[in-house]
Parts: structure tokens; C-alpha cells; sequence
């Protein structure tokens, strides 16, 4: 029952943040002259939506590439194709949950303990690290941009160092949380017993060595750090292109509308984007869109300019979301044909 009761408020709430995601995208909208939609649309040729579709697949790409390589660090090699189902699976549950960048990190660890038979401590510290490795560079790049805007009259100074010392705290928490982990694991555990207490053998080598979870996934990390640090040092990276692919498929959108953007304008659109979508609301929905009107006006853009890349922003997750839930269904097909065939 209480188990229940819980999913049932967390239901609640996810509903409650989805209907207001919708006023405020709704809000939004009518702020914004729909009608030149289609007119913003049909300038593109089937060469920008070549050239667009290319640049996506490249980020996705790479985001798939650093999971491998830091799988491989901690050895667990698996295929691009199998990578690539998880993460999009996962993101797709992400993107329909609080937040836009965390909600399918346990599916994805159910996946890789049951589906792909890796140990518990591996799976963990595989997904661990990667989700690791890209929030520290999200927040590293978001504050360096935050930064950045300070040294130009686009940014209060009082909101700009309070939203650049919000990120570098947050930040520095990650480092040190990482630091704990790697370097100090005993008083760690010593403060986190109970859960590390429950946390038992999961696989067969490490009950031969009577080595708990917990220990294992301390060994395995500090063996990653000491012996595949090329791999891991391709793998940030990798994420550092993201980044430049995502500022590039930004510029690329408002060529596609007509404008010549500066620098300051590209970094302003882009942080805006970026801290909008760090707000609890799924998808980021309205929030994104709030962000690019309030950019658009501060930079004394068109307004319709910011219409159509909304339109298209919203295009590319709706289609990226679309092939998220058909991974997803991937994974739970099988289930799906044992208990057909269980019934028959």
C-alpha cells in the first residue's frame, strides 16, 4: 500500500507538471504570430534538412560513442546498437518525466543487469560514470558561457554571478561526490552503512574474493582511472564536441531563418536553452519556449525568427522521442511474446 500510495503521488505530480508545462507553452505560443510558421518552414530546401538530419545523427553519435568508451574502461563491451537502444529508450522516459535529463536511469540499469547480463557494480558504475562525465560537462560549459555573457552588457551582473555560482557549486559537488567515491570509499561507506550493508555480492568473482558490491565498484572505478585513462580521456572528449555540434546545429538553425548571428548572440540563445531545460518540467516544455522569446526580444531579433525555431526545435524532439519509444518498445516486446506464449 505504501508502495502504492507513492506511485500514485508521483503520478499526481508528474501530471500536475505536465499540465502546467502545457499552460505555459500555450502562453507562450499565443505571444508569437503562428501564422508565419509555414512560411518559416518553407524556406527550407532538402538540402538544410540533409545538412540538419547529418548534424543530429553526428550528436547522437557521439553520445552513444562516449557511453562505449567508458564502458569499455570498465570493461563492459558492448556494441553501439545495443548502447544506442538504451540510451534513446532512456531518454525517451526522461523526456516524459521532471526534468528533461534524468527519469530512465533505473530502466536502463534494469536493462543492463537482466537484458545484457552485466553485474550490478559494473552496470552501475558504467551508467554512473557516463550520466558523470555529461552532467559535469554540461554544467562546466553552461557556467563558462554564464561567464562569458558577464564581460558583455546581455547579462545583470547580480543574476549573472548568482546563476554562476549556483553552477559552480553544484559543480564542485560533483567533483567532490566523485573524489569520495574514488579516493575515499571506506569513510564513505562509513557514512552511507545501511545502504551499503544491503548492498550484497552480485557477481560470481566477487564472492570468490568475499568482496561486497560496493568494494567491487570501488576497485573497478579506481581500475578504470589507473589503466584506460586514454579511453577515458577520449570520452570527455567526446562530450566536448556535443557541445560544439550543439552550438553548430543552433548557428546552423538560424542560418536555415535567415539571421547571421554573432557569437554573444549564439552563446545567449544557447545558454538560455540550456538553463531552461535544467528546470524540473518535462521536456522543457514551455520553459524553452519562455527562454527563446525572452532571448529573441533581448537581442532585438524577429519574433517570427523565434517562431520557427521553436517549430524546429520541437520537430527534432518530437522525432527524436519517437524512435526513444520505439527502442523502448523494443526492450519491452520480448516481454510482451513470453506472456503470449506463457498464456497460449
Amino acid at each position: 500500500m505504501t508502495q502504492r500510495r507513492a506511485f500514485n503521488r508521483w503520478n499526481l505530480t508528474t501530471g500536475g507538471l505536465w499540465l502546467l508545462a502545457l499552460v505555459l507553452a500555450g502562453w507562450t505560443l499565443r505571444q508569437l504570430p503562428l501564422n508565419s510558421i509555414t512560411h518559416q518552414l518553407e524556406q527550407l530546401s532538402w538540402h538544410n534538412w540533409l545538412l540538419w538530419t547529418l548534424v543530429n545523427g553526428g550528436i547522437l553519435y557521439m553520445a552513444v560513442k562516449r557511453w562505449q568508451l567508458l564502458g569499455q574502461a570498465l570493461q563492459a563491451p558492448l556494441s553501439l546498437i545495443r548502447l544506442f537502444r538504451m540510451r534513446q529508450a532512456g531518454s525517451a522516459v526522461s523526456f516524459l518525466t521532471p526534468g528533461p535529463h534524468f527519469g530512465g536511469e533505473p530502466l536502463q540499469l534494469l536493462w543492463l543487469t537482466r537484458v545484457f547480463a552485466q553485474p550490478l557494480h559494473r552496470a552501475v558504475a558504467m551508467l554512473g560514470l557516463d550520466r558523470f562525465v555529461e552532467t559535469a560537462t554540461n554544467i562546466a560549459v553552461l557556467l563558462a558561457g554564464v561567464l562569458l555573457l558577464l564581460g558583455t552588457s546581455m547579462v545583470p551582473l547580480d543574476d549573472g554571478l548568482q546563476v554562476a555560482a549556483i553552477l559552480g557549486g553544484v559543480l564542485v559537488a560533483l567533483f567532490v561526490a566523485a573524489a569520495l567515491v574514488v579516493y575515499h570509499p571506506l569513510w564513505l561507506a562509513n557514512r552511507l552503512r545501511p545502504l551499503v550493508q544491503r548492498w550484497r555480492s552480485d557477481s560470481a568473482e566477487a564472492d570468490a574474493n568475499q568482496e561486497s558490491g560496493w568494494q567491487a565498484l570501488v576497485r573497478l572505478m579506481q581500475g578504470a582511472l589507473a589503466m584506460h585513462r586514454g579511453r577515458l580521456a577520449a570520452a570527455l572528449l567526446l562530450s566536448l564536441l556535443g557541445w560544439v555540434a550543439l552550438v553548430a546545429e543552433l548557428w546552423l538553425l538560424l542560418h536555415f531563418l535567415g539571421l547571421s548571428p554573432s557569437l554573444t548572440d549564439l552563446l545567449t540563445i544557447m545558454v538560455g536553452m540550456r538553463l531552461a531545460m535544467l528546470l524540473p518540467v518535462p521536456g522543457g516544455i514551455g520553459t524553452i519556449e519562455a527562454s527563446l522569446l525572452w532571448s529573441f526580444q533581448l537581442l532585438g531579433l524577429p519574433v517570427s525568427a523565434a517562431l520557427g525555431l521553436i517549430a524546429l526545435t520541437r520537430l527534432r524532439d518530437a522525432l527524436v522521442l519517437l524512435v526513444g519509444l520505439g527502442c523502448l518498445y523494443s526492450f519491452h516486446r520480448p516481454r510482451l511474446a513470453g506472456k503470449t506464449a506463457s498464456a497460449e
